[in-house]
């Protein structure tokens, strides 16, 4: 019989607990902290995306060539 008995009752939860108020202020809360960390996430990218800008703009024409893909012996006559 306990154990039919234990099956029915449910343990209660945080949310059954809490008012609605409390709740709704919760939930606005996580949604603010996944906005504000998504926007750090941009930021972070846009700051990486500037760096490399500025490093490729600084580069010498012979780092520049090093780095190129192209095979410069195939076209040499």
């Amino acid at each position: 019989m306990k154990e039919m008995n234990k099956k029915t009752h449910k343990d209660p939860v945080l949310k059954d607990t809490l008012n609605e108020e409390t709740m709704n202020k919760l939930q606005r809360f996580k949604q603010e902290a996944a906005n504000a960390e998504e926007q750090k996430r941009k930021e972070e990218a846009a700051r990486k995306e500037e760096e490399r800008k500025l490093r490729e703009k600084n580069k010498s024409f012979e780092e520049l060539l090093n780095e190129s893909s192209l095979d410069w012996k195939k076209y040499k006559n």
